[in-house]
């Protein structure tokens, strides 16, 4: 099991204009820039976490490609002939 001990981050050498950004991008959302870079790198790691998951079913469906598949219509349909 994983166990985050680290709970700061130090970001050297941003570019200014990176770092205008992100306090506009704050102002504008009514939130301190570290609460803003916080959100940004906790959306950022949720959709990873998406993107892996979607992958996965992507491989799943790939692999369900192969099998032989059967009209569901069809076969409730010959069992109401039975």
């Amino acid at each position: 099991m994983w166990r985050c001990v680290l709970q700061s981050v130090l970001v050297r050498n941003l570019e200014e204009s990176v770092i205008l950004k992100l306090k506009k991008r704050a102002t504008r959302n009514g939130r301190s820039l570290q609460s803003e870079v916080k959100i940004i790198l906790d959306d950022t790691a949720n959709e990873l976490d998406a993107l892996s998951a979607l992958e996965a079913a992507r491989r799943i469906r790939a692999s369900n490609t192969k099998r032989n598949k059967t009209n569901s219509a069809d076969l409730i349909r010959e069992d109401r002939m039975r």
